[in-house]
């Protein structure tokens, strides 16, 4: 039986690094948030990890309160929309997958099919999208609401655009573009299918105007944790960033989420599970060690109260930081991000650290792993054997730096152990994947 392989995505959430202090570090690219040069070199960086897929993370909106908090981590506050950025990068790559958030919740169906689709022609087959429902209430004031729909009907209203964009991208069958110059005709109109669409959150009478995308339909991606967002992804998404922390909640998650796919009709291998993780790499493990000491040491206090309080959902910022939260200040439910409010509130209630060892020491949605080149393999080994994982959505703390350590030490021994490509396949993203590629829902 051949060896699993391991994909591998790179997260781009902000240019200088995941963490909140990326930007201070001495290794930071001064006006990288603005720079094509700089994520064209990210990207190629990556492909020359032979990366399956680069991932822009994006919000619609900056934030505009508690500007102190915000100035010192300036997440989302200055960064590229990802399809311009995407299209963009697709001239300055030739095989990595180009995957961007785009949310049901504040576009309409039909911009983000013509987007994605122009895509994925751009990048002849290398387009993916996450879809997102949003989750802060930045995003719900910038589009004219006082506050989030609830967290249902934001679902309810993706699955409906989900479908929607599907059947637009079938607006052409595969072989619908002729362009018989002896016949006079540009494409047959017997392959083209025009939507008629009335839902409850959705009316289109129409038809989208470029065809089908080369992968048939770009990939799919999503990240919810909630039993909600479990039910989408196992009905919708081709790849989800897993967001346990440990071994063992990555098999649970693992095999909660694809055991849920069947009665969607779909088969586990038709969706790749990537768990977050954020690795430090260095010759041995004290220097990962010594290198995430560093970085950590860079955090502003304002930043990790109000980072913490965000995910928790309360205000943290009259708390003593060398004490633990008070139990009862910790609300009895998430609202907006479950996975990471979980994640604290277990944090709290099994080891009660202070506030500061709190935000400190938090990962949010992941974990990170400090180690060597063997470390690192280890445990990638290790959740690959478990069944916890198709693969790994990686975060860096600091960019371009911890990044070309990775592929310089790290993707060598994934090679040595028969776990990782040392070229990239023939074909498009779903060939790198293994996904197949979808048919036309209204072909013959």
């Amino acid at each position: 039986m051949a060896t699993p392989q391991i994909k591998l995505a790179l997260l781009m959430q902000c240019a200088a690094g995941i963490h909140p202090a990326s930007w201070i570090h001495d290794g930071a690219v001064k006006g990288a948030a603005n720079s094509i040069e700089y994520y064209a070199m990210m990207a190629q960086l990556a492909e020359r990890g032979l990366f399956d897929l680069f991932f822009i993370a994006d919000t619609p909106a900056a934030r505009t309160n508690d500007l102190e908090a915000w100035s010192r981590y300036p997440l989302f506050m200055n960064s590229f929309e990802p399809l311009t950025l995407l299209s963009a990068l697709a001239g300055s790559t030739k095989r990595i997958g180009l995957g961007g958030t785009a949310s049901t919740s504040f576009t309409e169906p039909y911009n983000i099919a013509r987007q994605f689709a122009g895509l994925d022609h751009i990048s002849h087959g290398r387009a993916a999208w996450n879809v997102v429902t949003s989750a802060n209430a930045y995003v719900a004031k910038n589009f004219g609401l006082d506050e989030l729909p609830p967290h249902g009907l934001r679902y309810e209203r993706a699955r409906e655009f989900v479908g929607i964009v599907r059947a637009l991208w079938d607006t052409f069958e595969d072989d619908a573009i002729e362009e018989n110059k002896a016949t006079g005709r540009y494409f047959d109109p017997a392959k083209f299918h025009v939507l008629h669409h009335e839902g409850k959150h959705f009316k289109l009478h129409g038809a989208l105007n470029i065809s089908r995308p080369p992968q048939g339909y770009p990939v799919t991606i999503q990240a919810g944790a909630s039993d909600t967002g479990k039910d989408f992804a196992a009905e919708f998404a081709e790849v989800v960033f897993g967001t346990a922390t440990n071994l063992d909640e990555g098999v649970a998650f693992y095999s909660e989420l694809k055991g849920r796919m069947a009665k969607f009709g779909r088969a586990p291998d038709q969706m790749k599970i990537l768990a977050g993780l954020n690795v430090v790499v260095g010759r041995t493990r004290a220097e990962a060690e010594d290198k995430h000491a560093a970085i950590k040491a860079l955090m502003h206090p304002t930043v990790g109260r109000f980072f913490l309080g965000n995910d928790l959902e309360v205000d943290l910022s009259d708390l003593p930081l060398d004490e633990p939260i008070p139990l009862d200040r910790i609300p009895k439910e998430a609202r907006f991000h479950k996975a990471y409010f979980d994640q604290i509130v277990a944090e709290i209630r099994t080891r009660n650290p202070t506030l500061r060892e709190l935000f400190m020491n938090y990962e949010r949605g992941k974990s990170t792993l400090l180690g060597s080149p063997s470390d690192i393999a280890d445990m990638m080994q290790a959740w690959m054997e478990r069944g916890a994982a198709d693969g790994f959505m990686l975060t860096f703390n600091q960019m371009p730096a911890d990044a070309e350590a990775f592929v310089d030490l790290v993707i060598p021994e994934l090679q040595r152990r028969g776990l990782y490509r040392t070229e990239y396949e023939a074909g498009q993203l779903r060939d790198l994947l293994g996904l197949a590629r979808p048919r036309n829902q209204f072909a013959a």
